[in-house]
């Protein structure tokens, strides 16, 4: 444990579910034979080691186990089964304000935190004075906070957590509350904690800030440890278990054990042979003419999957000159281009492009949805011509490109094709300013006086 923070060993959750009340005491009480109730196992044997100084964020579905994990590191929940050992003291950001109490006030309720995270009186006197800064709620700190607006409530709460300088932070999705101006704060606190070499576990569904902030990521479905590995390989397989595209491993039958980096490679790549041809697989397309399509600065390891219902044949970029390339001069004129094949009759493809950092993080996209550019249907046989045509204005550096074809059935979202970091996207420029993109702005500066 010398530089581990936290150690999960083959840890679960099993909860106890009755159809009614009566079924409940009936159990306790010994009544009849057999059981009354069904089990729901929240997390099946998962295992975690975090390291000292390490971001960690952990991503998943709704009930994927994501806030269970985090309460029985934190002590909120005892495992059904399995070990969970601590180095360091926590400060968690689970349920904003859990352990407040409704009647004390916000000064109380300062108190009473730091007393149960382990400070005494007069170290907390000594950071009252930040806590309060950070929160900024003014007078309404002497009132019960059972008076708060939700927007005071958190403030206070994530305050109180933020300031007691704990070696291990904890924060369920709560870098989003609050106004703009508090979520920027939050965010500024965040990236010093990083800083400073703490410990941080991150659950959120906002994958920007789970690749922008996070060192590894788990990955977490119905309760299994499906892997864990770089931010963007990661949220790459997330997107595939949102729209029902990945095969989750049969753990129990001791097939498919869960995933480790080469695995992870693999499924990037579009390698799992088990998986190829089926809807749950990868998809690798080949031309009538043997030649696997692409254009320049293909990625060989991008991720591919759909339900093949329309697959992209070729994709390409071209300059404004209309030659094919993957540099392209900041503030000129370039297109995106791919052919579609339709394999069954469609009611309205949806064909989209996004653009990535090399971290993952999506910087800026578009579909002919948005654009209100193609909701027509197509049949079986037809080949579309797709374009987006654009100026660049992304600072100088290297992106990646990803393309998908989708639709809805039924009102459900269905994935077609997706190719995800397929191409690479330089842009060569002479003049970067701040942030993503350049704003191009006009300066005048004049005398007055």
């Amino acid at each position: 444990m010398d530089n581990i923070a936290i150690q999960v060993t083959n840890v679960e959750k099993i909860y106890k579910l009755y159809d009614k009340p009566s079924d409940r005491i009936k159990e306790a009480m010994g009544f009849g034979r057999g059981k009354h109730h069904r089990e729901h196992h929240a997390l099946k044997g998962v295992n975690m080691t975090i390291r000292q100084g390490e971001c960690v964020g952990i991503i998943g579905t709704n009930g994927s186990g994501k806030s269970t994990i985090l309460k029985i590191i934190t002590g909120v929940l005892t495992p059904s089964r399995g070990e969970v050992k601590v180095n360091g003291r926590i400060s968690a950001l689970l349920e904003l304000g859990a352990g407040f109490n409704m009647e004390y006030n916000g000064i109380e309720n300062i108190y009473l935190n730091g007393t149960m995270i382990g400070f005494s009186e007069k170290e907390i006197d000594e950071k009252m004075d930040a806590i309060l800064e950070f929160a900024d709620i003014g007078e309404y700190v002497y009132q019960p906070v059972k008076t708060y607006s939700s927007g005071m409530f958190v403030r206070l709460a994530f305050a109180v957590a933020i300031n007691i300088e704990p070696e291990i932070l904890i924060v369920d999705e709560a870098l989003s509350v609050g106004d703009v101006f508090f979520q920027a704060k939050c965010y500024h606190k965040f990236e010093e904690f990083k800083q400073m070499g703490k410990t941080i576990v991150f659950v959120s569904h906002d994958l920007s800030s789970i690749s922008k902030y996070c060192d590894r990521v788990v990955l977490l479905n119905q309760g299994t440890k499906l892997g864990e590995g770089e931010p963007k390989q990661m949220i790459d397989i997330y997107k595939q278990v949102l729209v029902g595209q990945y095969t989750v491993p049969d753990l129990e039958s001791g097939h498919g054990s869960l995933l480790d980096d080469e695995d992870l490679r693999r499924a990037a790549a579009g390698h799992k042979e088990a998986g190829a041809g089926q809807a749950g697989g990868s998809v690798k397309v080949t031309l009538a003419d043997g030649q696997v399509p692409g254009g320049i600065a293909e990625n060989p390891e991008h991720l591919e999957y759909g339900s093949k219902k329309a697959l992209i044949t070729e994709y390409y970029i071209t300059d404004e000159k209309g030659t094919k390339t993957s540099a392209i001069l900041k503030g000129s004129s370039f297109t995106i281009c791919m052919k579609v094949r339709m394999m069954e009759n469609l009611h309205a493809p949806i064909f989209a492009f996004t653009i990535k950092n090399v971290r993952g993080t999506e910087i800026t996209g578009t579909n002919t949805m948005f654009e209100k550019a193609f909701l027509e249907p197509v049949e079986a046989g037809e080949v579309r011509e797709v374009s987006f045509t654009q100026e660049m204005n992304l600072q100088g550096g290297d992106y990646l490109l990803s393309l998908g074809v989708t639709g809805y059935e039924n009102d459900d979202f269905t994935v077609y094709h997706r190719l995800y970091d397929v191409l690479n996207l330089t842009v060569i420029s002479d003049k970067d300013t701040v942030g993503f993109y350049d704003m191009n702005s006009s300066i005048k500066i004049r005398k007055i006086k």
